[in-house]
């Protein structure tokens, strides 16, 4: 006999959480969902450990965004308003061999004048300013937006650094993320020597007094008591009767869990369903600590330059109350040989491939039309930060239940 649960999550991350516990709040009863785990501690990508006497984010840079008020009255539930600090963005880009504020464009006042002037006139140049068709190339697309230079010093050979691949195979639909500073703001950002534009995301961003990020995630699973199992890995799913591992029967499947995994562990699955799973592209990442103090404000730090292995700095004593050092972010698969501790996160980043929409667009129908849904950033192959999905999983439960009632 199998053990019969209406609500099946798996996967344990912002994602996962959220959709419990709002399944909760809107009448479901506890026996009639279960959450699967496979780590030890629940949190995902947003786990914290402790290194060297202090937090360290083991999936990388992770910061609560203030935007969403229906996100924060939902996690200070279980951590509450004084238990975080409150920074005010500082976000820096190594150029030139100085620290720029990012966004690199709302932010050349910086540089010389000299520097300036050559970057305004590449601007100017554009095919955004000038009025032409947008491209549908990755690489194109930057030059059309930014111009030849800030592609060249920054844009191109940081992207080619994160997702250590041909950039032409990224699409352009993913962009719209990036902060958008007219040619009208950056002109006058560098006559009146301030920044003009909408902030990027994470301009105000909370951190724990006490503890590293994952400490909220902790405790949501803690809440969920016994419908949570933790160290407990997906290994099997009979598709036809929606039995996970030989021992749960669900009636509905929602899975925060990647698909590419479910190649090797669904039985059964569509041969349509095998070919857009395998269209899906990852990166992996390593996070690296080192002891040292760095001499900056930033909260974290973009590094372009090719000779550096990482694209990315967390410097952790600007943030992390009474710690040291900093940490970094790297593609594995341009990773050195780790010097001290490593995290190494083999799922970090979907990548937004050119035919990547049409895939998960298919797999995403196929699981709805069979009761099972995709959530969070593996179940929607999309990066986004723990405040978009907390949001998005809070709507998904809504949908869901409406759907099954």
């Amino acid at each position: 006999m199998y053990q019969k649960i209406k609500y099946l999550i798996l996967g344990a991350g912002p994602s996962g959480l959220t959709l419990a516990h709002t399944l909760l709040d809107l009448g479901i009863a506890r026996e009639e969902l279960l959450v699967l785990e496979a780590n030890e501690e629940p949190g995902g990508l947003c786990r914290s450990t402790v290194v060297d006497g202090s937090p360290l984010d083991i999936g990388g840079g992770h910061f609560l965004d203030i935007r969403k008020r229906e996100v924060l009255d939902f996690l200070f539930r279980f951590m509450p308003p004084e238990e975080w600090n409150s920074h005010d963005r500082v976000a820096k880009i190594i150029l030139r061999d100085q620290e720029i504020d990012h966004p690199l464009e709302a932010n050349l006042w910086q540089l010389t004048k000299e520097d300036q002037v050559k970057y305004l006139e590449s601007i100017a140049q554009t095919g955004s300013v000038r009025g032409e068709k947008m491209p549908k190339s990755f690489i194109q697309w930057v030059r059309w937006k930014l111009g030849e230079r800030i592609a060249d010093d920054y844009m191109l050979p940081y992207n080619q650094k994160i997702w250590s691949m041909d950039l032409n195979l990224l699409g352009t639909y993913w962009l719209y993320k990036l902060p958008d500073v007219s040619f009208h703001e950056i002109l006058k950002s560098c006559l009146e020597g301030k920044a003009f534009g909408a902030l990027p995301a994470h301009g105000t961003f909370l951190y724990p007094k006490k503890y590293g990020y994952g400490e909220v995630w902790k405790r949501m699973g803690k809440a969920l008591g016994d419908r949570l199992f933790t160290n407990t890995k997906v290994t099997k799913i009979d598709l036809p009767n929606k039995i996970i591992n030989d021992t749960y029967q669900a009636e509905h499947i929602i899975t925060s869990i990647p698909w590419t995994l479910w190649l090797k562990i669904a039985s059964s699955l569509p041969e349509t369903i095998c070919e857009s799973i395998k269209k899906l592209v990852h990166i992996s990442i390593d996070v690296d600590y080192q002891k040292e103090n760095l001499s900056t404000p930033a909260h974290w730090i973009y590094e372009p330059r090719e000779e550096i292995s990482y694209h990315r700095i967390l410097v952790r004593s600007n943030f992390c109350p009474g710690s040291q050092g900093y940490w970094t972010e790297c593609n594995g698969a341009r990773s050195p040989q780790a010097q001290g501790f490593r995290h190494h996160n083999e799922y970090a980043y979907p990548v937004n491939t050119l035919d990547k929409p049409k895939a998960i667009a298919t797999i995403l129908d196929w699981g709805q039309g069979n009761n099972i849904y995709g959530l969070g950033r593996w179940g929607k192959w999309e990066h986004m930060n723990s405040d978009i999905a907390v949001a998005e999983a809070i709507a998904i439960a809504k949908q869901i239940v409406l759907a099954t009632r």
